[in-house]
């Protein structure tokens, strides 16, 4: 009877995930969502065990300008790459097969690798130049352990980079449930690290950051042979299909380091208020982005395959009615969730964090700055949608320029925010930089529809 009731539920959700694109894309995304859903609980409490042994101190704060310039370089560089790369490889692998896929992924792995490695000498080398800039307002001695802290961290640039094109190509596969919970491994370690090596302070979780991503490596690599795609790079010239890719990367890169630069910017200009703003402003986001990244991992990972699908076999109708419907569902349901999250905002802040070294004044500053997040919630998983299909289109020079105007917007208001509320107007900023991008992007990716509908 179990057996039974077992098989029944396995038809169901194939027949609820078949078909037609729209439901394929919707069982990608249960499947991503719910499996980094996983990895947020995971998260999460390597969080809660942060926040009791650190509470907002000098330490926390140390660390997360510490990691801000490795995760501005992953995001930035092999983020793009990544974007860059899977439309292409989709289409080539579509119309050419496997091998000539297989060769456009080696040789991108060679360029991507190069930058990479390239990328994380420099950031190391002039790390003396540009840190204290970041870090205004910090002592001497909290500088020296933000130094030690890079690098430590240092690593995470070349293997964050190798991870997030490995899963990309395995979900270009259609494999999604590995990428999407590989990601477990880093806070699991780090928690089991912070626990075991209290000596170490925060350098334990430094330290558990690049273990666990080499742990991620080896299980993406393991997946990657057993699909008989090889992970080794292998350079094959420069050929028509890896000059497609470079060619949407540097516009892509360029609005990419402009979108980034928002987090950068942020964290620099908290570090300028009183000691703990840092920390307060990574705490406020902290539930916020959990909803946030649940939907945009799911979405963005189950959409731009299919998105490149679509717009390879030119398929406008198909990509106008996708778009259209998730706008419709994602407006919905983060709206609802908007709502939940502002009204018991402080409760949520008091049961996750107010315990040990976390006060009570801690909890009403923190619950501040997420009611201010919050309000992005909307916008910023619906822009996400558009940025997919942008990319999919091939037209990442909109990205480009949306991400300039976010920057200058984001400048602005923080100057302007933090003078009236503190740490939490550089919240309230953010929110109404995603507010724009979502207006400006939006916008331009119906503009871009329209135009190859009609030349179709």
């Amino acid at each position: 009877m179990e057996m039974w009731h077992l098989q029944s539920l396995v038809d169901l959700w194939k027949k609820l995930t078949s078909s037609s694109i729209n439901r394929q894309i919707f069982g990608a995304a249960m499947i991503v969502g719910l499996l980094t859903a996983l990895v947020k609980v995971a998260a999460m409490g390597k969080e809660l065990v942060v926040a009791q042994r650190f509470g907002t101190g000098d330490d926390v704060d140390a660390y997360l300008i510490a990691l801000l310039v490795p995760s501005f370089i992953i995001n930035v560089i092999a983020g793009s790459f990544n974007s860059a790369l899977i439309p292409t490889y989709m289409k080539v692998r579509e119309q050419e097969g496997k091998k000539a896929a297989q060769r456009l992924f080696s040789g991108a792995t060679v360029s991507g690798l190069g930058l990479l490695g390239i990328t994380t000498i420099l950031m190391v080398v002039t790390a003396p130049i540009y840190l204290p800039y970041i870090a205004t307002g910090f002592s001497p001695e909290k500088l020296e352990m933000t130094f030690h802290l890079l690098y430590a961290i240092a690593p995470l640039v070349l293997l964050n980079g190798i991870i997030i094109i490995w899963g990309a190509v395995l979900n270009a596969g259609e494999r999604f449930a590995l990428a999407a919970l590989s990601p477990i491994l880093t806070p699991t370690v780090s928690v089991i690290l912070l626990l075991m090596l209290k000596s170490w302070g925060i350098f334990a979780l430094a330290v558990g950051l690049v273990c666990g991503a080499v742990l991620e490596i080896t299980l993406l690599g393991i997946a990657l042979h057993r699909q008989n795609i090889s992970w080794w790079p292998k350079w094959y010239g420069f050929d028509t299909h890896l000059r497609q890719v470079v060619g949407q990367y540097f516009p892509m890169i360029a609005g990419s380091f402009l979108m980034c630069s928002t987090t950068l910017v942020d964290q620099s200009m908290a570090a300028m208020l009183p000691a703990g703003s840092v920390a307060a402003l990574n705490y406020g986001n902290k539930v916020i982005a959990l909803p946030i990244t649940l939907a945009t991992t799911a979405l963005s990972t189950a959409v731009i395959p299919y998105f490149s699908k679509m717009v390879a076999s030119n398929d406008w109708t198909g990509v106008r009615r996708t778009l259209k419907q998730y706008m419709q569902l994602i407006s919905i349901a983060t709206t609802i969730l908007t709502a939940f999250l502002l009204v018991f905002s402080e409760l949520i802040v008091q049961v996750l964090f107010q315990r040990g070294s976390f006060t009570a004044n801690d909890t009403h500053l923190v619950a501040q700055i997420q009611n201010c997040f919050a309000l992005q919630i909307p916008f910023y998983i619906a822009s996400i949608l558009a940025v997919r299909l942008i990319s999919a289109m091939q037209v990442s020079y909109i990205l480009m320029w949306g991400s300039a105007c976010n920057l200058i917007i984001n400048i602005f208001l923080n100057y302007l925010f933090m003078n009236w509320w503190g740490v939490a107007g550089i919240a309230l900023s953010t929110t109404c930089v995603y507010i724009f991008s979502f207006l400006f992007l939006t916008y331009s990716a119906n503009q871009k529809l329209k135009n190859r509908h009609f030349a179709k």
